[in-house]
């Protein structure tokens, strides 16, 4: 059975951005554990009614700085306001939702059990029923959480995030484990929320999942902002900034390539069998390329050109290399 479509909104509190103070502003913060600084003086803002995602390697400090600003971590040195208030303030429980990567579930309470939990605590929360429906959860309300599917699991987690009709929903990881219709599903809710005026401030390692959803990036490594703007503005630097793509044998001699090409132009092999030609791509580069790859006795497969991605973005500013 196919998910449900979503609602064309939630029906969670209008906010007018001008009126109030920003949903997120962090100046300085510093959080260390031991000897070890995974926080090391960020600075984050985040405009009411946007949707902000939060990027960076393992180990780059985006759980901890999504945590202190939730409330449930303290720090070393910094300030941190959510809502105009100090965060952690018992004003801001009513008025945040919070999806936790791990999904927090009590293992052998129902699906419907837990949701009905967490509005019991909310002074207007919304229909559970509903909620469970639009997720698509409406097949599995006696299931125990432990059993529920890694999708199941984050989609429950979203709709306790979203049943108490927050302000501004912190989503870890909200699409991690789902199949293509869940995620779309769930972006199809975030756009939802944005609609309604609800803030949303979102860590993925999703890099088409961030281009898709936010007004606002930023990506940090080792604790620091290394790069922050909109998806295009950080994809777009100038009219030369384009990429060409195609497929073909490994191990190709690239830098014969280089010498055919006009001077300028960056051409490496981005992945085994995958070439990557950067700079201002005209005809006349795309008919050099496929030129050469026939002097080589290969076919040029799946050539496209495009402006570089997001990830082609994150992946300069913090490396290549795999983090623990």
């Amino acid at each position: 059975m196919g998910l449900p479509p979503p609602p064309l909104a939630l029906g969670l509190p209008s906010v007018s951005p001008n009126s109030q103070p920003l949903a997120v502003e962090v100046s300085g913060l510093v959080k260390r554990y031991g000897s070890k600084t995974a926080v090391d003086g960020l600075d984050l803002v985040q405009e009411r009614g946007t949707v902000l995602a939060l990027l960076g390697p393992n180990g780059a400090g985006k759980t901890s700085t999504v945590e202190i600003c939730e409330g449930f971590r303290g720090y070393d040195a910094g300030s941190v306001r959510v809502l105009g208030l100090p965060a952690g303030s018992p004003a801001l429980r009513p008025r945040i939702g919070v999806m936790p990567q791990g999904g927090g579930g009590y293992p052998g309470v129902r699906a419907d059990e837990m949701l009905n939990l967490v509005a019991s605590c909310a002074a207007n929360p919304l229909d559970v029923g509903w909620l469970l429906d639009v997720l698509g959860l409406g097949g599995v309300l006696r299931t125990p959480y432990k059993r529920l599917s890694g999708g199941q699991q984050q989609r429950l987690s979203l709709a306790c995030a979203l049943v108490g009709r927050p302000e501004l929903v912190f989503l870890d990881e909200p699409t991690a484990g789902m199949d293509p219709q869940a995620r779309r599903l769930v972006w199809d809710l975030v756009e939802a929320l944005k609609s309604d005026g609800v803030t949303v401030l979102l860590t993925t390692h999703l890099m088409d999942e961030a281009e898709a959803l936010a007004d606002h990036v930023v990506i940090i490594d080792q604790g620091q902002v290394v790069a922050s703007g909109s998806p295009v503005e950080l994809t777009t630097h100038g009219p030369d900034d384009q990429q060409l793509r195609f497929r073909a044998r490994a191990g190709l001699d690239t830098s014969l390539l280089t010498a055919a090409l006009p001077e300028g132009l960056r051409v490496r092999e981005a992945s085994r069998g995958t070439y990557l030609v950067e700079g201002l791509i005209d005809p006349q580069v795309v008919s050099t390329v496929t030129a050469w790859c026939a002097q080589q006795g290969v076919l040029a497969e799946e050539l496209h050109v495009a402006k570089r991605s997001l990830e082609d973005v994150f992946l300069e500013l913090t490396g290549r290399e795999l983090r623990s």
